[in-house]
């Protein structure tokens, strides 16, 4: 595999701490959605959502 992938003209290296970027990204967007759905959630009037049903 090693040389298979040597054949290639452009090569490019990724580092271990970009992964450490991309997953602290990643929780942080995760965060935020579900902190949005929670305050909207939380304001919401129980009485309308009772109603729709």
């Amino acid at each position: 595999m090693s040389d298979w992938l040597q054949k290639y003209p452009y090569r490019i290296t990724i580092s271990i701490w970009l992964f450490g970027v991309v997953g602290i990204l990643i929780l942080l967007l995760a965060l935020l959605v579900v902190g949005l759905n929670t305050i909207k959630a939380a304001i919401t009037n129980p009485v309308k959502s009772l109603r729709a049903e």
